[in-house]
This record gives C-alpha cells, sequence and structure tokens, in this order.
C-alpha cells in the first residue's frame, strides 16, 4: 500500500521505531539510521537484531560527523517523512530540526514523537508510558474499585496513544504533501494520543454508562466485565455487555432463573456481591472446562491466553496472526487489504546492514 514512499527514522526506542516498522509492514522503504558503534539505550548486544526493525534497511551513521550529517541530509532529500523521539530541541541542536529539514525538503513530513509533547510545562520532563496515561486519564478505570490502578502493557500509552497517531499523522502529512507538495511537522505526544482515544469511554456519558468513580461504569465495575481465574490457574474473560449476550452467559451457566442475576444486570450495587459469587463459579472447574461450555456460543466469553499460547488457537492459526519468523514470535502485519495476503516482513537487518547499499544509492542520486 505504501509502495514508493521513503521514510528515514532517527534511531529511539519505542513507539517511534514500532511506528516505523508499521509503516514498513505496509509497504513503506523504511531506513533507519542506527548509531554507528552502538546498540542503543538498553540494548543488551550492539550487534543485536531488533523485532521492530523488521522490514527496515539500516545504515550506521554518527550524528556528530559532519560527513555522516551530510549523508542523513541527503537521505531527507529524496525522502517522504521523518522520524524522531528525542526531548525537544535535541534535533534542531544537532542541525536537523524541522526547518532544517524543509529547508532541503519543503515537502517532508516530520513526524516527532515524545510522551509529553514539543510545548507545555512537562515538554523537556522525563517521563514514560504509566506517567503519561496517568496524567491523561486513560489510567482511570485500569482495575478494580479499592485498588491501585495496574500496570497495563504499553499498548495503551506508548503503542496505542503513541505510535499508532504518529502513524495516522504521517499518513494523513503525506497525503496533503502530495496534493500540496508542502510538507508538515506531526506532533505526536502519547498524553494527546491516550486521551484522545479516551473519547469512546467518554460517549458513554450519554447514556449515563460512564462514571468518575472507579467501579461504577459499565466496563469496569459489573461482575458481567472483567476476568476470572480458573481452578487450574488460568483466566477467563467475560464481557457480555447487551442483554441478549447476557441472557446466553446465564443460560449456559444454568443462573436464568436466579433473580439476583437475572433482575440486576445493570445495579451498581448488586455488581460486587455477583461478582464474588462468579468468582467461586469459576474456580471450582479449570479453563478447559468453561471453554467447553461457552464453545460456539454468543456469551461473549473466552480465555485469555499468553502470546505462544494464543499462537495456537484454531482462530488466530486460521488467519495466520501469530508467526514464528526469523527465529522470533511476532504478530503479523495489520491491518489487512482486500485481495492481498499478509506480506510476511522481511528479517531485521543487522545495525549498519546496508549502509554500503545505500550510499551507492546516494551516489547514484
Amino acid at each position: 500500500m505504501l509502495d514508493g514512499i521513503r521514510i528515514i527514522e532517527i534511531e529511539g526506542l519505542g513507539p517511534g521505531p514500532f511506528a516505523a516498522m508499521m509503516l514498513a509492514d505496509l509497504g513503506a522503504d523504511v531506513i533507519v539510521v542506527h548509531r554507528k558503534g552502538g546498540g542503543g539505550a538498553g540494548a543488551p548486544d550492539k550487534a543485536a537484531r531488533n523485532l521492530l526493525d523488521r522490514g527496515k534497511r539500516s545504515i550506521a551513521l554518527d550524528l556528530k560527523d559532519p560527513a555522516d550529517m551530510d549523508t542523513v541530509k541527503r537521505l531527507v532529500a529524496c525522502s517522504d517523512g521523518l522520524i524522531e523521539g528525542f526531548r525537544p530541541g535535541v534535533m534542531e541542536r544537532l542541525g536537523l530540526g524541522p526547518e532544517d529539514a524543509h529547508g532541503i525538503n519543503p515537502a517532508l513530513v516530520y513526524g516527532r514523537m515524545t510522551g509529553w509533547g514539543q510545548d507545555g510545562p512537562r515538554s523537556l520532563q522525563a517521563g514514560h508510558d504509566l506517567n503519561y496515561i496517568g496524567l491523561s486519564g486513560a489510567l482511570w478505570y485500569a482495575s478494580p474499585a479499592g485498588q491501585p490502578p495496574f500496570t497495563p502493557p504499553t499498548m495503551v500509552g506508548d503503542i496505542g496513544g503513541g505510535a499508532l497517531y504518529l502513524v495516522a499523522g504521517m499518513l494523513a502529512g503525506i497525503i496533503r504533501a502530495g496534493r500540496s507538495g508542502r510538507g508538515t511537522v506531526v506532533d505526536a505526544a502519547i498524553v494527546d494520543g491516550s486521551a484522545h482515544m479516551m473519547n469512546l469511554l467518554m460517549s458513554l456519558n450519554v447514556a449515563g454508562g460512564l462514571s468518575m468513580m472507579r467501579g461504577q461504569s459499565l466496563l469496569d465495575g459489573p461482575h458481567w466485565s472483567r476476568c476470572y481465574t480458573c481452578a487450574d490457574g488460568k483466566f477467563l474473560s467475560v464481557q457480555c455487555l447487551e442483554p441478549k449476550f447476557y441472557a446466553i452467559f446465564l443460560e449456559l451457566l444454568g443462573l436464568s432463573d436466579d433473580a439476583d442475576f437475572a433482575a440486576r444486570q445493570y445495579d451498581k450495587a448488586a455488581w460486587p456481591d455477583l461478582s464474588e459469587r462468579l468468582a467461586a463459579m469459576f474456580a471450582a472447574q479449570p479453563l478447559a472446562h468453561w471453554l467447553a461450555l461457552f464453545d460456539g456460543s454468543d456469551a461473549c466469553v473466552g480465555p485469555v491466553n499468553a502470546p505462544d499460547a494464543a499462537a495456537g488457537d484454531a482462530h488466530i492459526a486460521a488467519r495466520g496472526i501469530w508467526q514464528q519468523s526469523d527465529g522470533v514470535l511476532q504478530a503479523a502485519a495489520a491491518p489487512r487489504f482486500d485481495g492481498q495476503a499478509p506480506d510476511r516482513p522481511r528479517p531485521a537487518p543487522e545495525r549498519g546492514q546496508d549502509t554500503d547499499a545505500i550510499l551507492a544509492e546516494l551516489a547514484g542520486d
């Protein structure tokens, strides 16, 4: 889908590389500028390949070396987009900020990935995923009421509120640049994106389904919207929101004639007691028992799988979602497009693997 689009990624951590990986999954030619002689912060091995570099090409450069900086600028001149994830001002000090880049290539889409954004009182402070989503409100409904919100996987902040918003911004900018010849700067801040994602929950306010008090909303308090522990220590997810699905859930459990369950689906006062009753019921049998009971139904019940276990699920396997590629378990590219089978991503390159080839291309240009 993005064949012919070139993106330059300045090596960083987390959401920036993920966004660039997604663009590579979609067919863009992504060239990641790896630090010459370095493995990057937190990398266990300087020579190690990074899963987030799959489908990309790697060139090793020193951004403080004038000759290497000239190479970066030549790459900027023939690219559609650039992605960087430093704190505000770092790229400007290197002489590669938006003004510098647009002086070289006015149509460039300049993507900036940060936690706090390019301005505001916290813009220069350090932070991590949990801090951003805590401040934005996106962490508020995590975990049961009365307990501290647990630390969710980075999908909520780094990926959901950060990388995916950067991808959307880059694509929007590329479309406009194709029509107008004018580039733009994409300010993708995790604190912005994670708050924006909350609009789906905030829309529940219209029907009175959202409360600012934890444990009192349709998706964070009911007995029919949570996970339960089974007898074998494995977990079951339950989320039968609509009455017709809830009725199927009760019927399969033999609870259709239980007045408390049948008549009090939306009674907030009943939720804690009904949750305890279901917890005791599910704890009496192993996960396999419950999966067999609910198999093929619309009760909205399913297992909570680890990634390697998910790969063995019939539905996941049929779609080829989890794959072993380059000796690493990883998920296939998404989304999918009509008439196109998902490509198996090219293996992540070794650091600097494509340096000579990219320099030769630039010399040819």
